[in-house]
């Protein structure tokens, strides 16, 4: 079966997406559009009452009932607030990106399906905004394009922290942007199409994360790191860059970041729904119920295995610390990438030899054999060169007394001590 038959078979498993009246459209746009800052309000609010939770703390509650508004009053807060612009910007530039990062935020979640056919105004449509034959390569495009405002952002800020932070989410978007795409070609070769609709539809009988369970893991790891999130927030670490690309920003400009931080998070998100989870397609026992996949319903499902993934990202803040820069690129560039690679000649060649019609015998000496191979290789090479690196001679040890230490009393210690020392110092001085 060649792919063109196979991506023909898949078609038929979901309408294809004709054209709506205008004002279907427009609705559909309106409904994503508040979804989304909806989505932004609630989940800055579960943040800090979740990790407050984690934390034997409170959290939110006294805005609302539970604390449930006060995302919306720092909304307002913020846009009230003096916006205050450093006379070293570059003003065009500075005011320019956090809109670049907001839009492109916004944009990528249009091609998501988050329901069935539906019937609205008398049309039956999809809840899926649009839908394109290389839908996955336009949320790849979105998220790309968005990091242009973090970059831009930090670069026009005329600082060095901002500059800082903008210089490692573009080496962030590269380094995890190449796995995170390689974990999709999997998904493209099973499903036979790009197209977000037909990815969901031929996840009707199995989701892919049971077939394709090393994709879905490279993918989780990656969409943490394309979002700056915890462990990965390394653009915005208040700890070292104290506020990271964003610090010379205050007022609006600052939650238009905000805002794209979290919508990344949503977008992403729900990415993991459609190409791991059957989209809208409900779960057991769920599945079980006779029309449970079609109509309005279908929209309860997407959502329920949204908010788990979101929520996943808020228990990593609250759980794991931040890794160092030289461990996330080790990561992302001597883990992931190869592995992804790895993995996906692997269901290449499985999918090739299972369409073939090849025994389980032919797979195992095929494919089976020389990825034990590989693998073993892999687990051996660090432990060998670990080896190495502990029977390094020691004359090959740089000499670190030639390095400028300050003299420290380690006899006496204590702030006599350090009285001690300033007086000493100034004697010879002769001040």
């Amino acid at each position: 079966m060649t792919g063109a038959m196979l991506l023909a078979a898949h078609s038929q498993e979901v309408p294809s997406f004709g054209p709506d009246p205008w004002y279907v459209v427009l609705v559909k746009c309106i409904v994503v559009f508040l979804f989304l800052v909806l989505t932004v309000l609630f989940m800055i609010w579960a943040e800090r009452r979740v990790v407050a939770r984690m934390q034997q703390r409170l959290g939110p509650n006294r805005v609302g009932p539970f604390g449930l508004v006060q995302g919306l009053a720092d909304g307002i807060k913020l846009a009230l607030k003096e916006d205050l612009i450093p006379a070293m910007v570059d003003k065009p530039v500075y005011v320019l990106a956090p809109i670049i990062s907001t839009v492109a935020a916004l944009s990528a979640f249009a091609v998501i399906p988050f329901g069935a056919t539906v019937s609205m105004f008398g049309h039956h449509t999809h809840l899926q905004v649009t839908d394109l034959p290389v839908a996955i390569l336009f949320i790849l495009a979105a998220s790309s394009f968005g990091v242009y405002g973090i970059v831009l952002g930090g670069w026009a800020s005329g600082s060095v922290y901002p500059l800082l932070g903008g210089l490692r989410s573009a080496a962030q978007v590269i380094s995890y942007e190449v796995a995170m795409g390689l974990s999709f070609v999997a998904v493209f070769l099973y499903s036979g199409s790009l197209s977000t609709s037909q990815i969901v539809g031929a996840q009707h009988s199995r989701w892919f994360f049971w077939v394709l369970p090393v994709s879905f893991i490279i993918y989780g790891i990656s969409m943490v790191g394309e979002t700056n999130r915890a462990p990965f927030d390394l653009p915005e670490a208040e700890g070292e860059l104290v506020g990271g690309f964003h610090t010379e920003y205050s007022s609006l400009k600052f939650a238009m970041f905000f805002l794209a931080e979290y919508v990344n998070m949503t977008t992403v998100s729900a990415l993991m729904v459609t190409m791991f989870f059957g989209g809208w397609r409900p779960f057991w026992p769920f599945s079980l119920w006779d029309g449970a996949d079609s109509g309005w319903i279908t929209i309860l499902w997407f959502l329920m295995k949204l908010f788990t993934f979101l929520f996943i990202f808020i228990w990593l803040r609250g759980t794991l610390p931040r890794m160092r820069y030289d461990q996330f690129m080790h990561l992302g560039w001597k883990w992931l990438i190869p592995t992804a690679l790895v993995w996906l000649m692997v269901v290449a060649a499985v999918r090739q030899y299972s369409i073939e019609g090849l025994s389980r015998t032919s797979l195992m000496a095929y494919i089976g054999i020389p990825l034990a191979i590989v693998l073993l290789a892999v687990a051996v090479w660090p432990a060998r060169r670990d080896i190495r690196e502990l029977r390094q001679p020691d004359d090959l040890v740089e000499d670190q007394s030639s390095f400028p230490v300050p003299d420290l009393d380690l006899v006496s210690g204590g702030r006599a001590a350090g009285r001690d020392t300033v007086t000493t110092t100034a004697e010879v001085t002769g001040a």
